[in-house]
């Protein structure tokens, strides 16, 4: 998630039949997209997006020293209260790594202090690596809601799922913002994107897809020939696109493993996966990514669609 200060701005314009809506939030481009005639109810669906997009952004970005994630990663092993909601995010985050063997976990983000992936060939030593490697663990800490305790130096990060999170619930909210609306134009659906995390909530009018490119990794910016058609659903993708580092013709991925501390091998470029909702295919996408060479079967034995490039 992106350092403030937050560009709290929009931008809406008619393309295709449908209002876009644009902003900036968690460091990505967002967007909504709405078939509808009645543009203040567009300009007004918009605004409740960014609205929670920068409240979500502000509450557990990592880069603040104002919320919740600072209190606690400043909390030096006292226990901390947590709300409701931030206790639900944990409760996922808690789900999220027994589901993936403890390779996903929220307290890895202090491995950022030996592993900087900005195209470079600096690759830290093994020493290195394990002294912050004794400071990541869920086990290591302690979580009965609404009261959390870390180790001292340990640290949360929810940006892995935090966009994703975002996504699903602006979808709630436009929906319950739309119920009257509805009542006049019933086949209204909209597509919540931020940064590539899209949530689809029915097929445009007359029962055509959604068309959604994806981006090709090894040129970051630039669609690749593969296109999503899509009526519902949520779809999300994982990649090692704009970080990474490269030394003696080893390229190593931005992807920690928490229970080595070394970037995945052999994981695939980008992994993309339609689910239920964005958090779900999110948490897909990751574990895959998770999975290295075994990414594809992994995501066959699910049973969703996904791209892997």
């Amino acid at each position: 998630m992106s350092q403030v200060p937050i560009n709290q701005s929009t931008e809406l314009i008619q393309a295709d039949g449908y209002w876009v809506g644009r902003f900036q939030a968690m460091a990505s481009p967002c967007e909504i997209l709405l078939e509808t005639e009645d543009s203040a109810l567009a300009k007004r669906l918009l605004q409740i997006a960014a609205d929670e997009a920068w409240r979500i952004e502000a509450k557990f970005s990592r880069y603040r020293k104002d919320n919740i994630v600072h209190q606690i990663n400043t909390s030096k092993g006292k226990a901390v209260s947590v709300d409701e909601e931030t206790a639900g995010l944990l409760d996922y985050a808690q789900r999220c790594c027994e589901l993936s063997e403890g390779r996903f976990d929220i307290t890895s983000g202090v491995l950022r202090e030996v592993w900087r992936f900005d195209g470079s060939d600096n690759i830290p030593d093994i020493p290195q690596v394990k002294q912050v490697l004794a400071r990541v663990g869920w086990d290591k800490l302690y979580w009965q809601q609404p009261n959390l305790q870390l180790q001292d130096g340990m640290e949360i990060d929810l940006g892995g799922i935090g966009k994703e999170y975002a996504v699903d619930r602006t979808v709630l909210l436009l929906q319950e913002a739309l119920q009257e609306a509805l009542q006049q134009e019933p086949d209204t659906n909209f597509v919540v994107n931020f940064g590539g995390d899209i949530y689809v909530t029915g097929p445009r009018k007359g029962d055509e897809p959604w068309v959604i490119a994806l981006d090709d990794p090894r040129a970051s910016g630039v669609l690749s020939s593969g296109q999503i058609q899509l009526r519902r659903g949520g779809v999300a993708t994982s990649g090692d696109a704009r970080r990474f580092l490269v030394k003696d013709g080893v390229r190593y991925s931005h992807i920690l493993d928490p229970t080595t501390g070394w970037p995945v091998a052999d994981a695939p470029h980008s992994v993309t996966v339609i689910a239920g909702n964005c958090m779900e295919a999110g948490m897909l996408a990751t574990f895959a990514m998770l999975q290295g060479k075994q990414a594809k079967i992994f995501l066959e034995e699910q049973g969703v669609p996904f791209w892997t490039i």
